[in-house]
């Protein structure tokens, strides 16, 4: 391996571990969000630029912190000059004196990036803002990636991030986790954001990376910290079951040579067996309300998002727990969609729903369920993805081809791409 693609990979290992605690850190020190963004991709660029030629430091993370608070403090210095100040968000002397010597003191929990993503989620900023904000400082995802991921158009995502900072930069908002009775009416926010970093490591959407675990783990550690802080959160706990019992089976998602396996070609040996057992205890605690009993005294009640999350996370089970595609009971998967498309109304559902019908039912009750699902989901290539492949198992192969190009002119990652086309060039030829 050369010093050039050496020094590249050590840049793009630092992007995925230090990104977000550099931000972290920059926000709690100088409480300027927008120079601490600036800063730490100035330093990413310098890395870029220095390490091929001087080597890979022993300490990425150090190294770039020192070039992030160099940039920052060059920045001050200038507006100093100019005398401008730009609106400050609240930080104590606590967290600023932490945050210069490098070190979390955990107001409320010992994680700077938790603090950040509830610094993200405050109610101040505007819905879709928070998310936006939250993957492109916590996760760390590009303009275009965050705009694929939400389905949105790129020049739209970069204004909405542009005023979601200023935003956040003056409205006075606390960089730090709230006070503890404060706590829950931000979860459902939270776990949204956590679940879509989640989803942005399985569906990035375009790139040579089809997957990207790093985001899976760390979607999956910040929910069990938030679970060590609300021990018996539904919400955390259902996205936490929800999410374990998704990333088990990450090992099996590619072949040898990167190709796509779909669920039912898994080897069902190699998925984490002991994250399908801890996903299984916490359903255990959440379950009774879905099917109407009570919960346990001292637990609030499942909100929407909360059933939502159970429902989805039941519908995981009964694949993890199957021996194989074919034991899978999917009479009960259809039942679970059905109620979560009842809860939920989502089109992505009805999807979801329409594959498990078609297994439980044959092809043709599948293919009436996918009726009306490209006006509700124009963008969607898993819309005539589906349709062809339940028009191939029906035995109408020239719809199917059909199906399968429309599919390929939506799909925008390589991965999924290579599939689709594979699936269309082994169609069997109409008599």
């Amino acid at each position: 391996m050369t010093a050039e693609q050496a020094a590249a990979d050590a840049v793009a290992e630092a992007w995925h571990a230090h990104w977000s605690r550099l931000i972290a850190l920059l926000i709690g020190q100088y409480a300027r969000p927008d120079l601490a963004e600036d800063a730490v991709s100035d330093a990413f660029e310098a890395a870029a630029r220095h390490w091929p030629v001087d080597g890979v430091p022993s300490s990425t993370g150090a190294w770039l912190l020192t070039a992030a608070r160099r940039r920052v403090l060059d920045r001050l210095r200038s507006e100093a000059v100019q005398r401008r100040k730009a609106p400050l968000m609240v930080v104590d002397d606590e967290m600023r004196e932490a945050a210069s010597a490098a070190v979390d003191p955990g107001a409320h929990v010992a994680d700077e990036q938790l603090r950040l993503v509830f610094a993200c989620c405050h109610p101040a900023i505007a819905p879709d803002d928070r998310v936006a904000l939250t993957l492109r400082f916590v996760v760390g995802l590009s303009t275009a990636e965050i705009a694929r991921l939400l389905l949105v158009q790129e020049s739209a995502m970069a204004a909405r991030l542009t005023r979601a900072k200023k935003r956040l930069a003056a409205s006075g908002i606390p960089f730090a986790v709230p006070a503890t009775d404060r706590l829950d009416e931000r979860l459902d926010v939270v776990a949204t954001v956590v679940y879509l970093a989640f989803t942005s490591g399985y569906q990035p959407g375009a790139g040579d990376v089809p997957l990207r675990v790093d985001l899976g783990d760390e979607a999956i550690r910040l929910l069990r910290v938030l679970d060590d802080l609300l021990p018996g959160r539904a919400v955390v706990r259902a996205l936490l079951a929800l999410l374990l019992l998704q990333h088990s089976r990450r090992d099996t998602r590619l072949d040898a040579d990167g190709a796509l396996v779909l669920l039912p070609d898994q080897d069902r040996s190699r998925w984490h067996h002991n994250e399908i057992t801890d996903a299984l205890a916490l359903l255990s605690t959440l379950t009774p309300e879905v099917v109407g009993d009570s919960r346990p005294a001292g637990y609030p009640p499942l909100s929407r998002q909360a059933r939502e999350y159970v429902l989805q996370a039941l519908v995981a089970a009964e694949h993890a727990t199957a021996p194989s595609s074919d034991a899978t009971r999917w009479d009960v998967v259809a039942a679970r969609y059905t109620e979560l498309e009842r809860l939920t109304g989502s089109p992505v559902v009805r999807l979801a729903r329409a594959v498990a019908v078609a297994e439980a039912e044959g092809p043709d009750a599948g293919l009436r369920l996918l009726e009306g699902l490209d006006d509700a989901l124009p963008r969607h290539h898993r819309v005539p993805a589906v349709r062809a492949e339940l028009l191939t198992r029906a035995g109408r192969p020239a719809a199917a081809a059909a199906a399968y190009r429309h599919a390929l002119t939506l799909v925008t990652n390589p991965t999924e791409r290579a599939h689709l086309q594979s699936r269309l060039t082994t169609l069997p030829t109409p008599d």
